[in-house]
């Protein structure tokens, strides 16, 4: 790319972002003490993909969606996840009007821009499968009808780490199609003490509307215009080949301790991560640092560790700072 396309490509992306200070400066109003979640949130919308969220009970997560499909304008459907769910409980059924006769379809609360599934290990296979269906294919099929999902299409699935009685854990394959998986943490005193006044006394401020869906999905068409040299995408390539056969990436320390590491999708992910980085600084190129600046939330939930990685207490956020340790940085 020449000069003067990334000068032309920068001022696009200048003005196209404009709204994302904004936008982040009213979900930290509301979302206290939860920083890097709602950095990861921007994250993932820019880059069109949806986020497992993991953490226990009372963090706000489901705060920080709604703040943010407010921000946007964008229309809010929360699923709760229960073991009796039904596919047609989330992507709707066909009904009878006996008033005409006929029979009409009823969409279900899939049709969202921004869909929270809560505690979606909660449900069996078949309502896991039929969500992320609509999550890949971006479309349902109702009684032989086929529908389109709105634009944007955002799904923010929630797991609760401490109670797994009567759960379904999400297999592998299904857990790689999340873009990014985002551990919510307890805040900071401050920021703990901060929530306890708010909520105790005058309440949350609603955050004010910065964007539009449209705004929103001009900013995912620029993202992939960011521009990525040939050695960061061979660096991601390595990072993530690194993952499946660690002492072929010269890091012997890892081997034994991975059964499977991340799949292409994991490239094509990085990738798109770092560029919507590079887009939330402004600027019109990634380098290894957006890589590196994403790596963690893109590839932990889609590492396979060993049993002995286990008894050693190892998680995969360790074997991911010793593959960006371990792997040459161009």
């Amino acid at each position: 790319m020449s000069t003067a396309q990334l000068q032309e490509l920068s001022r696009r992306i200048h003005d196209a972002s404009a709204f994302l200070p904004q936008l982040r400066s009213e979900l930290g109003r509301t979302v206290l003490g939860q920083e890097k979640v709602c950095h990861d949130l921007c994250i993932a919308l820019l880059a069109d993909g949806h986020v497992l969220l993991e953490g226990a009970p009372g963090l706000a997560k489901t705060t920080a969606v709604r703040a943010l499909a407010h921000t946007i304008q964008a229309s809010f459907q929360r699923i709760q996840f229960t073991p009796d769910l039904l596919p047609a409980d989330i992507l709707g059924t066909q009904i009878y009007r006996p008033q005409t006769g006929t029979f009409e379809v009823r969409q279900g609360p899939i049709f969202g821009h921004l869909v929270l599934a809560d505690e979606i290990n909660r449900a069996p296979a078949k309502v896991q499968s039929a969500l992320l269906e609509a999550m890949q294919e971006r479309q349902v099929t109702i009684a032989g009808q086929t529908f389109t999902l709105p634009k944007p299409f955002f799904v923010l699935a929630t797991q609760n780490p401490i109670e797994q009685e009567g759960t379904y854990p999400l297999p592998e394959a299904q857990v790689d199609r999340f873009l990014l998986k985002v551990d919510v943490t307890y805040p900071s005193r401050d920021a703990e003490l901060q929530v306890l006044q708010l909520v105790s006394g005058p309440g949350l401020p609603t955050p004010r509307a910065v964007a539009t869906p449209e705004d929103l999905c001009t900013a995912q068409a620029l993202v992939r215009e960011v521009f990525m040299d040939p050695r960061v995408q061979a660096y991601i390539v390595d990072l993530v080949r690194a993952s499946r056969g660690p002492s072929e990436g010269g890091l012997k320390a890892l081997e034994g301790l991975v059964r499977w590491g991340a799949s292409p999708r994991a490239s094509i992910a990085l990738a798109l991560c770092a560029k919507a980085q590079a887009f939330l600084d402004g600027r019109a190129f990634a380098t290894p640092d957006d890589v590196k600046a994403v790596a963690r939330a893109v590839l932990r939930h889609r590492l396979g560790l060993s049993y002995e990685a286990q008894a050693e207490n190892t998680t995969p956020e360790d074997v991911v700072e010793k593959i960006l340790s371990g792997v040459i940085v161009p």
